[in-house]
C-alpha cells in the first residue's frame, strides 16, 4: 500500500513540479492555493508534534535511499521523490536540507478576546517577523495579529525564521485595527523617548504588546490605544534595538511580572 502512495519526479516540466516551485518562490503564494511549504526535519517535525497531518512529504532522491527517510515515510500520505536537482530548486537553504511537507493553510479564525498577543505593525523583515513568533511562543503570548503591511507570516523566509513557532500560534494576517480592539486587554507599546523602563513597569497580566515598523516603530493610532508604554534602556548608545530583540526583552518582562 505505502508504495503505491510515491510518485518518483525526474523532470522540471512536470505540472505538480512547476506548482510547487511557484509556491516556494512566491512569498504570499500561499494564499491563493490554500497550501505551505516547509523544508528540513525539524520544521517537519514540529509539524508532526502538534498534530499537524502533511497534504504530501518530499524527498530529494538521496534522501529518499538513506536509513533516516523512514521516520517520515511511513506518514499515510502522498510521497514525492524527486531528482536533487530538482529539490535543489525548491530550497531556499545554502545546503537543502532534502525533504519537505506541503501543509494546508490553517483556516482563519476569529480573534480570541482576552488571549496574550503580540500586534504586528508593519513589521517587514521576514526573519525579524519569525523571530518575534519564536519569542512569542515561548514566553506564553498564543495568538498574534499581523497589521496590513507586516510580512506575509507563513511565506517560507517567516516559517524557515519561526523555527516551529507557528504551529503552536494562533495567526491572524492582513488584519485592521478593529482586530486589536477585539481583543479587550491593555495594549503595551515601545518607545525610544516615552515611557516607563520596562523592567520596573507594572505590566498588566494578560495583556497585549505592540512590535513596530523597523524604521517609523509603532503607528499614531496605536499609540492613541496604548495604556503603557515601555522603555528600553540603551546605556551602550545605541539609536534603537532591533524590533525582534526589544520584543524578546518586552515579552520576558511581561512573564517575569506575571510570575511574581
Amino acid at each position: 500500500m505505502q508504495n503505491m502512495l510515491v510518485q518518483q519526479i525526474q523532470s522540471r516540466d512536470n505540472a505538480w513540479f512547476k506548482a510547487l516551485r511557484k509556491l516556494v518562490d512566491d512569498n504570499t503564494g500561499y494564499r491563493k492555493t490554500g497550501r505551505i511549504w516547509i523544508e528540513g526535519d525539524h520544521l517537519c517535525r514540529a509539524a508532526l508534534q502538534r498534530g499537524i497531518v502533511p497534504l504530501e512529504v518530499v524527498f530529494a532522491h538521496s534522501y529518499w535511499n538513506a536509513p533516516t527517510h523512514a521516520e517520515f515515510s511511513g506518514i499515510p500520505v502522498r510521497q514525492v521523490v524527486v531528482a536533487d536537482a530538482l529539490f535543489d530548486e525548491l530550497s531556499s537553504l545554502a545546503s537543502p536540507a532534502r525533504m519537505g511537507f506541503v501543509l494546508a493553510l490553517p483556516q482563519a479564525q476569529t480573534v480570541v478576546p482576552g488571549v496574550p498577543t503580540v500586534v504586528l505593525d508593519r513589521v517587514q523583515d521576514a526573519g525579524n517577523v519569525g523571530s518575534i513568533l519564536r519569542s512569542a511562543a515561548a514566553f506564553g503570548f498564543r495568538q498574534i495579529i499581523a497589521l496590513k503591511g507586516s510580512a506575509a507570516l507563513w511565506s517560507p523566509k517567516v516559517v524557515r525564521s519561526g523555527m516551529g513557532a507557528h504551529f503552536g500560534l494562533q495567526l491572524h494576517e492582513n488584519a485592521g485595527l478593529d482586530a486589536v480592539d477585539a481583543l479587550q486587554l491593555p495594549l503595551v507599546v515601545t518607545s525610544s523617548h516615552r515611557g516607563e523602563r520596562v523592567q520596573h513597569l507594572a505590566l498588566p497580566a494578560p495583556c497585549v504588546w505592540a512590535m513596530g515598523h523597523e524604521g517609523q516603530g509603532v503607528c499614531q493610532e496605536l499609540m492613541d490605544r496604548a495604556q503603557f508604554f515601555a522603555r528600553i534602556d540603551q546605556p551602550g548608545g545605541e539609536e534603537s534595538l532591533n524590533v525582534a530583540a526589544a520584543a524578546a526583552i518586552c515579552l520576558y518582562a511581561s512573564v517575569c511580572r506575571a510570575g511574581g
